[in-house]
C-alpha cells in the first residue's frame, strides 16, 4: 500500500515574473503527451483571455501529467536545496520503484508581486519547487520573495536556469549567484531553453529522482486542504484540494472545518489540465470535489474537508507540532494560510442602480476565485450604493475591474485607488487612531489633529550600472535610504522605506525605465507614520467628482492637481460647450485646464447682407450653450476612470 504512493511527486514552478514558467509549462505538457500537439498553443495553461493578451499568469492552474522514466539506483544524491538540511547534499535511501509511469502534479503559479498571495497557496500544496532563473537577467525581487516563501514551506528546489540559448545569456554569473543563494552545488543546477525544449527532459527526471513522494496517509480520517475554487452553476463551488490524509469519493457527506458548512460530494476529479472525472481521491493526490454547496462564502481557500464519519474537532491551531498528536476518533483542521492583508483599496459602484445585486454577485464569484480579493458594501452620497474593495496592488485592481467589465458585462464607477491613512480627531479624548480607506471619507481639515500614513520597506535588485537613476528615483518619492548590498560585481541590492502609497502606484514602472527594464522590486509593510497630508478634490465643468478625490502630500498636492487635470482633458471627450476642470483643496482651486467646444459654423448658410446678420445668429449660439452648460451634465465615460487610475 506504500508503495503505491512513491509514483507521485507534487511540485510547482515559482520565479520572477516573464522568466519563462509557462513557456516551460507548455515544454512539460508536450513531452509528457499531457496535450495533443494540435490543440498545444502558447500559455497553454494560462486559461483566461487577459492572460494570454498581457503575457502574465493571473490564476494558479494544476494539472496532472504522466511520464515514463526508469530509476536504476537505489540510492541517489540529494543535491537539490532541501532546506531541512540545507548545509550539505545528504545520502537518502530510496526504495527500488517498481512504477515506470509517474504522475506529475504540476502548479503553475503566477510571477507579479500583486499575485503573490497565488503563489502561497500553491506551495502548501506540492512537496517541491522548480525554482526559474532567467539566464539575461538573473536573480529577482520576486525570485527572492517565491524562494523565501518555498523555504518556509520547508520544500525541495530544484535550481533551473532558463534562456540559456540567447547571446545575452549570462549563464556562469547566474550560476554563482544562485549557488550562493541556496549553498548547492554547481552540478545540481539544470541548464534549459523552454522555448526550444533544450534539458527540459532533465527537469523532469530532476523532479522524480529528488522530489518525495507524498506520505501513504489513506487508512486516516479525510482531511483535504483547499488551495482554489470556482463557482459552477450546476455543481455549486467546485474545490481545488490537496489531500493529506484520508480520500473521499462521490456520495460521501463532507463538513468544511471553518464555516461548518455540510454537503454531499457530487463529483471528484483530477486535471487535465481540463477537470476529468474520477472515481476517488486518496492521500497526496491534487484533484477537484463538486461540493454542491450553493453559498459561496462557505467554500473559501484555506480551509479543511473533513468527512461526517468521524468525530470532527474545529478549534484552531496555533502550534503546528499539534498536527501529528490526534487523538482516537478526531479530525482536527490542516493549517490553512496567512489571511492576506489588501494593501490598496477602490470603490465600485455600478452605473445604473439595478445593478447593484448583479455586481454584488459578480464580486461574490471572483472573492471565490481570488482569496486575496476583499470587499463590503458601502454608500455615497453622489455615487449611490456601492462597494469598497481591497486589493493586493494596482494590477491586481486593474485585473479584476477588466474581469468584471468582461466576464459579468456590468458598467461601474471605479473610484482612485488608496491606501489605509489614519487620523487623529481632536475631540478624541482616548487619542485613538481611525482608518480612512478613501478621500471621499477624510473629515474637514479643521476636525482633524494627525494623520498618519503605512510605509513599507522596498528591496530593489538594479544592475550596478543604474545605482544612481535608482536611488534618484527613489529619493524623488520620499524614499529613505536604509543600506546596499552585492549580490555580485554586477548586481546590488538596495533597501530603502518608503510610503505605501508612492511604492504601488508607479514605481514598477518608473523603475523598468530608469534601469533599460533590469530593475525589480518587491515590498513589505512596516508600520505606519506621520504625514502632512491633504485631500485633494477634482471639479468637472463645475461638480466634484468624488471618484476623482485622493489623498496626496501637502507640499506635492499643487504638481499632482495639474497632472490630473491635464491627463483629465485629453480623457474626457469634448462636447458642445466649455468644460472647466479644476483641482482643489478645501476651497481653494489650485489647477485648471478647460475643454473646448466643439464649434458648429452658423454663419454657414449667410451669403451677403449686414454684419449684424451674423452677429445675430452668434449671439444666438452663445446663448444656447450658455443654456446647454447649466441644465446638461457631464458624462464621463467608464474609460476614464480606469485610465486616471494609473498616475
Amino acid at each position: 500500500m506504500a508503495e503505491e504512493k512513491n509514483n507521485i511527486r507534487n511540485f510547482c514552478i515559482i520565479a520572477h515574473i516573464d522568466h519563462g514558467k509557462s513557456t516551460l509549462a507548455d515544454r512539460l505538457l508536450e513531452i509528457t503527451g499531457t496535450v495533443d500537439k494540435r490543440k498545444m498553443s502558447e500559455q497553454y495553461l494560462d486559461s483566461m483571455d487577459l492572460e494570454k493578451e498581457r503575457g502574465i499568469t493571473i490564476k494558479l492552474q494544476p494539472v496532472r501529467m504522466m511520464y515514463k522514466t526508469e530509476v536504476q539506483s537505489s540510492k541517489f544524491k540529494v543535491q537539490s536545496c532541501n532546506f531541512k538540511n540545507e548545509s550539505n547534499p545528504e545520502e537518502r535511501d530510496a526504495k527500488t520503484f517498481n512504477f515506470e509511469l509517474y504522475i506529475l502534479n504540476l502548479i503553475d503559479t503566477p510571477g507579479h508581486v500583486d499575485f503573490n498571495y497565488e503563489v502561497s497557496r500553491s506551495l502548501a500544496a506540492v512537496e517541491g519547487a522548480i525554482l526559474l532563473v532567467d539566464a539575461t537577467q538573473g536573480i529577482q525581487a520576486q525570485t527572492l520573495s517565491n524562494l523565501y516563501l518555498a523555504m518556509e514551506q520547508e520544500l525541495v528546489i530544484i535550481p533551473v536556469i532558463n534562456k540559456i540559448d540567447l547571446p545575452t545569456a549570462n549563464v556562469e554569473q547566474v550560476e554563482k549567484d544562485i549557488v550562493k543563494l541556496l549553498g548547492c552545488e554547481s552540478s545540481s543546477i539544470l541548464k534549459i531553453s523552454a522555448k526550444s525544449g533544450l534539458g527540459v527532459d532533465k527537469v523532469l527526471e530532476a523532479v522524480i529522482r529528488e522530489i518525495p513522494p507524498p506520505a501513504n496517509n489513506d487508512a486516516k480520517p479525510l482531511r483535504a486542504l483547499i488551495f482554489d475554487s470556482y463557482y459552477d452553476t450546476f455543481k455549486g463551488v467546485i474545490a481545488y484540494v490537496k489531500i493529506v490524509d484520508g480520500e473521499v469519493s462521490a456520495g460521501d457527506e463532507i463538513l468544511m472545518m471553518a464555516s461548518g458548512a455540510k454537503s454531499e460530494v457530487l463529483e471528484t476529479g483530477i486535471f487535465i489540465p481540463e477537470l476529468k472525472k474520477k472515481d476517488n481521491l486518496t492521500s497526496g493526490e491534487i484533484g477537484w470535489i463538486a461540493t454542491g454547496l450553493k453559498a459561496i462564502e462557505k467554500c473559501r481557500a484555506g480551509d479543511t474537508i473533513a468527512s461526517l464519519k468521524f468525530k470532527v474537532k474545529s478549534e484552531k491551531l496555533r502550534n503546528e507540532e499539534l498536527l501529528s498528536k490526534e487523538p482516537d476518533g478526531e479530525v482536527k483542521p490542516l493549517l490553512g494560510y496567512k489571511e492576506p492583508k489588501p494593501v490598496v483599496y477602490a470603490s465600485f459602484y455600478p452605473t445604473e442602480g439595478d445593478d447593484y445585486f448583479y455586481l454584488k454577485e459578480a464580486l461574490s464569484k471572483l472573492k471565490l476565485t481570488d482569496a486575496a480579493f476583499t470587499f463590503e458594501p458601502e454608500s455615497s452620497s453622489v455615487l449611490g450604493k456601492g462597494f469598497r474593495c481591497g486589493f493586493l496592488g494596482l494590477l491586481h485592481l486593474e485585473i479584476m475591474a477588466e474581469r468584471i467589465k468582461r466576464e459579468y458585462n456590468i458598467n461601474f464607477i471605479l473610484t482612485s485607488p488608496s491606501v489605509i491613512y489614519k487620523i487623529k480627531r481632536r475631540n478624541s479624548e482616548k487619542g485613538e487612531l481611525e482608518e480612512i480607506f478613501s478621500a471621499s471619507h477624510l473629515p474637514l481639515p479643521e476636525v482633524i489633529a494627525e494623520m498618519h500614513e503605512p510605509w513599507a520597506r522596498v528591496d530593489v535588485i538594479t544592475p550596478a550600472d543604474y545605482i544612481g537613476k535608482v536611488m534618484t528615483l527613489m529619493e524623488s518619492i520620499r524614499g529613505v535610504y536604509v543600506k546596499t548590498d552585492y549580490i555580485n560585481d554586477a548586481q546590488v541590492i538596495i533597501q530603502y522605506e518608503a510610503p505605501l502609497a508612492n511604492i504601488i502606484t508607479d514605481l514598477h514602472d518608473n523603475l523598468k525605465s530608469v534601469s533599460s527594464g533590469f530593475a525589480s522590486m518587491s515590498y513589505d509593510i512596516i508600520g505606519w507614520r506621520r504625514g502632512d497630508l491633504v485631500r485633494l478634490d477634482i471639479l468637472v465643468g463645475g461638480d466634484k467628482v468624488e471618484a476623482f478625490s485622493r489623498i496626496v502630500v501637502e507640499k506635492s498636492a499643487m504638481e499632482i492637481g495639474r497632472a490630473m487635470a491635464a491627463k483629465l482633458k485629453e480623457a474626457i471627450p469634448r462636447s458642445q460647450f466649455v468644460i472647466p476642470i479644476q483641482a482643489a483643496i478645501g476651497g481653494k482651486i489650485i489647477a485648471r485646464e478647460t475643454i473646448n467646444p466643439y464649434r458648429k459654423d452658423v454663419t454657414k448658410k449667410l451669403y451677403g447682407g449686414d454684419v449684424t446678420r451674423k452677429n445675430k445668429l452668434l449671439d444666438k449660439q452663445k446663448k444656447g450653450k450658455k443654456k446647454m452648460k447649466n441644465m446638461g451634465r457631464v458624462e464621463i465615460p467608464q474609460s476614464v476612470f480606469i485610465e486616471i487610475m494609473k498616475k
